[in-house]
């Protein structure tokens, strides 16, 4: 885990502190095109920021590829980088993924901290340690696990999102409701989305990435308890990247939001999850989310997605993370193909398809 995480709106302040005794050899700005008009900025006009070298990566997940990675090494190279120096990635969960990558594997490691600009970055990519790329079509195929030295989360980022990206970002807050308690499920639910209350976001935030806290502190390299916060993400991984290789990506989180639907059925049919909780949750998604457009001629090509997860074991089984209720997890399920093609079907009639 990163050592400190901060969530509040003085960030100048506290990268101040940051930079207060570290003396880094150099120091990189990774960010995107939209995050150095917009974001680069706001890290105001010390010393440390006006030297440091900006590496900038076009927008978007299509190019979290080995070739924006390799531009950034190389990058690195000419600027004369060593295992002394800092990078700072400023950007959404494009920019940390790929960054903390960059950072964690050039000359085996230098530190990083991640700012993220956009609600997924700061509750899911930013913190926890997960790196890495998509590759050969599947997300986030080829990484590292290695924690940021520090998270930096200004909340005043998200008022400028547009809601998509907003709610993409509270997709993934409610999977750590549902993977916590019935209380943290609760105020997942209270959460005014149609009315969004900054400050009453920073509060649940901070709630949120506890939660990631606790399973990555308890298992970091993915061995075994920490696999619940890949709850969704079988399916919604699949989706994803059927629909990167597609030509019309979707956001992850709204990816991650229809594949909570098709898993919390598994999870009703294999471990019983309640069935009246089940329909609250699925309005709730159904509401905000909409759909991703799929027939039946899909499922064996959205199956061949999910043999590849990372949580499968190399047996040919699919392995789901699936609940028995809202904090109750069962990890290692397996699901047969047919089970899979049912959940599909679940999902398709829960969204109007």
């Amino acid at each position: 885990m990163a050592q400190h995480i901060y969530i509040g709106n003085d960030l100048k302040a506290e990268l101040a502190k940051e930079f207060s005794g570290r003396n880094p050899a150099s120091v990189f700005i990774l960010v995107d095109t939209t995050t150095k008009k917009l974001c680069l900025p706001l890290l105001g006009n010390e010393a440390y920021i006006q030297q440091a070298k900006i590496i900038e990566i076009p927008v978007g997940d299509s190019y979290k590829t080995i070739e924006t990675l390799t531009q950034v090494w190389l990058f690195l190279t000419q600027n004369n980088a060593s295992r002394k120096s800092l990078m700072i990635n400023l950007g959404g969960g494009m920019v940390t993924d790929l960054g903390g990558f960059a950072a964690s594997t050039f000359k085996r490691g230098m530190e990083y901290i991640n700012i993220p600009t956009t609600l997924l970055g700061a509750v899911d990519a930013a913190v926890g340690g997960k790196t890495g790329i998509n590759f050969n079509g599947l997300k986030n195929e080829i990484g590292v696990i290695n924690s940021a030295k520090s998270v930096l989360i200004d909340v005043d980022f998200f008022r400028t999102l547009d809601r998509e990206n907003f709610l993409s970002g509270f997709s993934e807050m409610i999977k750590h409701g549902l993977i916590a308690s019935p209380e943290v499920w609760e105020n997942i639910l209270r959460f005014p989305l149609e009315e969004i209350d900054y400050n009453q976001l920073s509060v649940l935030l901070e709630e949120s990435i506890r939660v990631k806290e606790y399973f990555v502190e308890k298992d970091p390299t993915e061995q075994n308890i920490r696999k619940a916060l890949n709850f969704g993400h079988t399916v919604g991984h699949a989706f994803e990247s059927y629909a990167l290789e597609s030509g019309s990506p979707v956001l992850h989180g709204y990816a991650v939001a229809w594949g909570m639907i098709a898993e919390l059925y598994l999870s009703y049919k294999k471990t019983g999850f309640p069935k009246e909780r089940l329909h609250e949750i699925i309005a709730l998604i159904e509401k905000n989310y909409g759909s991703f457009n799929i027939t039946c001629k899909q499922y064996d090509r959205l199956y061949e997605l999910m043999t590849h997860d990372k949580k499968n074991e190399g047996d040919g089984r699919i392995l789901f993370t699936l609940l028995a209720d809202i904090g109750d997890i069962r990890i290692n399920i397996d699901v047969e193909k047919k089970e899979i093609f049912e959940a599909l079907d679940f999902y398709r009639d829960a969204v109007g398809l």
